[in-house]
């Protein structure tokens, strides 16, 4: 379980598990979500959410870790542009320790 700050005081975080990480991943739902000028702010935010609604209107909407997901992280009520902010962070270093992980487990075996 990781903890990300949620508010520029750090008074607020949310909790992400590698299942909402293995989430993010598998809809691709950071991809291009940010503009080039990678400035995160609520319009990006809002930008996420509105990805998010038309896919649970589909059928990826009846997948529970992605409800579990817009639940827990995107639609929770300390999520705000510096909690994306810290949620890509997040999922980026995620990203790049896992590959370190899945070869560690090929040489072992």
């Amino acid at each position: 379980m990781h903890k990300i700050q949620a508010n520029s005081s750090g008074t607020r975080s949310i909790e992400v598990s590698d299942d909402h990480l293995l989430t993010i991943e598998k809809y691709h739902l950071l991809d291009n979500l940010v503009d080039s000028n990678g400035i995160i702010d609520e319009s990006v935010l809002d930008k996420l959410k509105f990805n998010i609604r038309s896919m649970l209107s589909t059928e990826a909407g009846s997948d529970k870790s992605l409800l579990d997901l817009c639940l827990d992280v995107i639609y929770n009520s300390n999520m705000k542009a510096i909690g994306l902010t810290h949620l890509i962070a997040l999922y980026k270093k995620w990203e790049e320790e896992r590959p370190q992980e899945t070869e560690t487990a090929a040489d072992s075996e």
